[in-house]
């Protein structure tokens, strides 16, 4: 898994890069969830009907930030990180 860069432009758009879209298979008009905290942005691939698996994915993101917020977290390298991710 490789970190990609992207800008915001000024009316407050988000290109998502190309390989990113290719690995996703994300297409014009697909729905993406966004979740914040400070400022970390998570964007979740979800259908039109948002499915029991995507509300799931959902709760977890939210629990997460709980445990950020209160202490329940570890610091992890860079790799630790993607490694855990791709479990995702």
């Amino acid at each position: 898994m490789e970190i990609e860069f992207t800008r915001i432009s000024s009316k407050g758009q988000v290109v998502i890069p190309l390989d990113v879209r290719k690995r996703l298979s994300l297409k014009d008009g697909e729905h993406l969830a966004v979740s914040t905290k400070d400022d970390l942005i998570v964007l979740k691939k979800i259908n039109e009907k948002m499915s029991k698996e995507d509300i799931a994915t959902l709760d977890v993101i939210k629990e997460a930030w709980k445990d950020i917020e209160e202490g329940r977290c570890k610091k992890m390298s860079q790799d630790e990180f993607l490694s855990e991710i791709k479990k995702w």
